[in-house]
């Protein structure tokens, strides 16, 4: 996993369309690109939005001088790449959004409360902020209710408190953070549901627009389809896009 990717689902009828970039789970030690990467981007082509699946480098001491930033410097090269290229692939530069699940979803949150710190050498004034963040069952802090082996994984067994509380990212919330949708079920009992709660709470108290769905059931890892309710959280998300107007 030394080499990353970004795999373009564009449609191409003409117009000019928002973008989403997908950013499957797996702990920071795989990826899931088939159900939380393909299937997703091509959920989002049938409603009208072009998507990237990005396969971005595993935290490795081996092949990265700083393991704590080597996925965020794939994501934000990613979103660089989209918005650098949006005229010729049909895309309003101005609606790219950013969706991860679980590990995933700490690295789009990573993304969306880590903008105005580059961990890339670019030197345009393309911004590195993503207009929407969706994040699915997120691994959002690496506090009490971290998922110990994503935590691990990014930023070692004995982090410092200073970089726990970095990539706690209900601690990086701020008035600029992009609006956010969030999904999770409550028996969630890989990645708690509290890392939900916490980052909704977040934006709360910076007043950046959000919603949330909360499942009774249906435990962690069940990408787009949740079969304990009849409720499909993708048509919740794109009413949401709607009212918000990133689905034109």
């Amino acid at each position: 996993m030394s080499i990353p990717s970004l795999t373009p689902y564009l449609l191409n009828d003409g117009t000019i369309h928002s973008c989403v970039l997908v950013i499957p789970g797996g702990g920071y030690s795989a990826i899931a690109m088939g159900h939380e990467g393909e299937a997703i981007a091509q959920a989002f082509n049938k409603i009208g939005i072009s998507a990237f699946v990005l396969k971005y480098r595993l935290p490795n001491d081996s092949i990265m001088i700083d393991k704590t930033i080597g996925p965020l410097q794939d994501a934000q090269s990613a979103l660089l790449m989209i918005r650098k290229n949006a005229r010729q692939w049909n895309i309003n530069p101005a609606k790219v959004g950013v969706i991860g699940f679980s590990a995933g979803g700490h690295l789009a949150s990573t993304l969306g409360t880590h903008f105005d710190k580059p961990a890339i050498n670019y030197s345009s004034n393309i911004s590195l902020r993503p207009d929407f963040m969706v994040l699915i069952y997120p691994v959002i802090t690496f506090g009490t209710f971290a998922h110990v082996g994503s935590r691990e994984n990014l930023v070692g067994k004995n982090p410092s408190q200073q970089l726990t509380d970095l990539y706690s990212n209900e601690k990086q919330v701020t008035a600029s953070t992009p609006p956010t949708f969030l999904v999770h079920a409550e028996d969630d009992n890989v990645v708690p549901v509290q890392n939900t709660l916490m980052f909704y709470d977040a934006l709360l108290q910076n007043k950046v627009k959000a919603e949330m769905h909360i499942y009774p059931g249906g435990g962690h890892g069940f990408g787009l389809y949740n079969s304990t309710t009849r409720d499909f959280w993708f048509d919740r998300l794109k009413e949401w896009m709607d009212t918000n107007g990133w689905l034109k």
